[in-house]
């Protein structure tokens, strides 16, 4: 919960297609009861929607605070980690440790996953969409319940993007946090992240991007063409 110290809504800066935002524009009907799941292929991938997931978390807590009482809360947010462990992104309050889940690289395996932990947000990362099978009840299950999809890109920048939100120094923070602590992670691979981060800045603060999408194209990239994988710079 640390967040809910450090952070408030006005730390980020939303836009949606060119146009001065709030994470609420983002997801639309955002509720504490929202669960949000980043699917994840690369060592800490999920640092390339740091300023989204940072952004929902302290909605979240925004939420909580309304309230005028003291909580103790974290939300019900995920990171699935495709194939194996990809890092530790507790500093993200992804919290307790259950929440980051290691799931086969199949796309039924990754979605059933998705919809055991009943994911109304779902955001996953950029590529050439590809043709997963999935089980018709495991569609109708995602289906019915998941209400925005969102592509992102482990570096921090998505392709014909139509949603930007800058950060600062705190959030930041918490990025080099997940970096440290995935010790798993070689350190050669932890540098260049790093690297990357530092060349999303505008000005003194990181700029992510994303692109909104449809739910049939985000299941599409559950299943991304092996060979179309957009790679991270």
């Amino acid at each position: 919960m640390h967040s809910s110290r450090e952070l408030r809504s006005s730390a980020f800066g939303v836009t949606l297609d060119g146009a001065p935002a709030t994470v609420l524009d983002v997801l639309p009907g955002f509720a504490a009861a929202d669960r949000m799941g980043i699917v994840v292929r690369r060592p800490c991938g999920a640092v390339g929607a740091s300023a989204l997931l940072l952004a929902a978390v302290t909605a979240f807590y925004d939420v909580h605070r309304s309230g005028g009482e003291d909580f103790f809360v974290y939300p019900d947010y995920f990171v699935f980690h495709v194939g194996r462990p990809l890092g530790r992104h507790n500093r993200l309050e992804i919290w307790p440790p259950h929440k980051e889940v290691v799931v086969a690289d199949e796309p039924e395996e990754v979605l059933r996953a998705i919809n055991d932990r009943g994911i109304t947000r779902l955001v996953v990362e950029d590529g050439a969409p590809g043709e997963g099978a999935f089980a018709r009840e495991t569609l109708a299950s995602a289906r019915g319940r998941i209400v925005t999809a969102l592509a992102y890109s482990a570096n921090g920048r998505t392709r014909a993007a139509d949603v930007a939100i800058a950060a600062n120094d705190v959030t930041e923070s918490y990025v080099a946090g997940v970096l440290d602590q995935s010790r798993d992670v070689p350190a050669g691979e932890r540098d260049r992240i790093a690297a990357a981060r530092a060349r999303l800045r505008e000005g003194d603060r990181p700029v992510e991007t994303y692109r909104r999408v449809a739910l049939d194209e985000a299941l599409g990239l559950l299943a991304p063409e092996p060979e179309r994988r957009l790679a991270a710079v």
